[in-house]
């Protein structure tokens, strides 16, 4: 049975979906699913109910599961193999023990090693993953294809890897202009695509470089780009190029698609943070969750969480803490770990890396858990059939 609202929890230790009615109150939490993959990134269409979960690792290898039943069953298309592939190919015994089957090396072995986004655009199914690397589906989710254009692209010899490695974790469409396309790579910085990913231009110029030039920091601002740590990016509802992003030294915000960045940090505690996102239906109000930096602890300024709510785009900001830890608070919230539902009322959700799922019904005035003592949170996107 379908569910108005599902929450897609990936974490250390496999995907969790957390349910709830409209009136998102009392939550139901199943799994792990995905055999306890590492699950860094999952998707979901609420028009068919098919869900997606990205991830892998060193040892599991980098693969996409999907689902069809509303997530009771999980099947694996794996993109690259891993530790464990080798180990039972090469040993029956082994092989015996884990109770699985040698299979055919998977198609891009040696090429990804994890995925880290999932993105659809015009019917396409889309997964970027480590290092830097993005592929595209057209069935499902069952077989995929490489994208050159961003595999082949002349300046990949130039990008440098983040503190998680090159990874392409973000992926965003235009559902109203089939064939424009964003990624977010660390540390490429963001790129674009008009022509369903054919050829892609890479997009960090800052608009507004005198006011960043006194900052001092590796991945701060400079030579008029932001920096191309970018942690995260989302696109703004209502159709325009109106595109926001947490880089790793400040937040930052498009009017004209990534062409030219606006420097919207002031007002904030801090530069650093993982995650930002947009109401579903108001392109001005924006959430964040800064740090109090990479180098300091990586967790929320005083150990007191707040998340910062913007309502005209960046412009001002005011933290929102009724009902989260004010004291002792250490936990981090990741780049995909926070997400809105569809809901006339929009309910906006983050997850912690000690295992905490919060929720607020009223755009963050107040929160409260719905789920505690989950592996590391890696990721929480939301399907909403309301």
């Amino acid at each position: 049975m379908s569910h108005p609202v599902t929450l897609l929890v990936g974490t250390t230790k496999g995907l969790f979906l957390l349910t709830a009615d409209a009136r998102r109150k009392d939550w139901t939490v199943s799994g792990p699913h995905c055999e306890g993959w590492p699950i860094n990134h999952a998707a979901g269409d609420p028009e068919t109910g098919a869900l997606w979960a990205a991830g892998g690792s060193q040892f599991n290898g980098a693969g996409v599961w999907r689902s069809t039943d509303d997530g009771e069953n999980w099947t694996l298309s794996k993109l690259a193999d891993g530790q464990i592939d080798e180990w039972v190919r090469n040993d029956p015994e082994t092989a015996k023990f884990m109770g699985v089957e040698p299979q055919d090396p998977a198609p891009f072995s040696g090429e990804v090693e994890a995925m880290w986004s999932l993105g659809r655009s015009n019917g396409t199914l889309y997964a970027g993953g480590k290092p830097g690397m993005l592929y595209a589906s057209t069935d499902g989710g069952v077989s995929w294809s490489s994208v050159d254009g961003i595999n082949k692209h002349p300046s990949r010899d130039n990008w440098m890897p983040g503190g998680a490695g090159l990874t392409l974790h973000s992926f965003v469409a235009a559902p109203d202009t089939p064939g424009k396309m964003w990624i977010a790579i660390s540390s490429a910085g963001v790129l674009a695509t008009e022509d369903s990913g054919e050829t892609w231009d890479r997009r960090n110029r800052l608009s507004n470089a005198e006011a960043c030039a006194s900052h001092f920091h590796p991945a701060a601002p400079r030579g008029g780009e932001t920096g191309h740590c970018v942690h995260n990016i989302v696109r703004a509802p209502g159709g325009g190029d109106l595109l926001y992003q947490q880089n790793h030294h400040g937040v930052f915000r498009s009017r004209d698609g990534g062409r030219n960045w606006d420097d919207i940090t002031e007002g904030l505690p801090s530069t650093f943070g993982f995650p930002i996102a947009v109401h579903p239906t108001r392109p001005d109000t924006i959430w964040t969750v800064p740090l109090n930096g990479d180098m300091e602890g990586r967790f929320p300024p005083g150990a007191s969480a707040a998340v910062w709510r913007s309502r005209d785009g960046g412009d001002s900001w005011q933290p929102t803490r009724n009902g989260l830890p004010q004291e002792n608070c250490f936990f981090t919230v990741l780049r995909q770990a926070m997400t809105t539902d569809t809901i006339t009322e929009a309910g906006l959700y983050f997850g912690t890396n000690t295992g905490s799922v919060y929720a607020s019904t009223d755009e963050g005035d107040s929160w409260h858990e719905i789920a505690q003592h989950l592996p590391t949170v890696l990721c929480v996107e939301c399907v909403t059939r309301v």
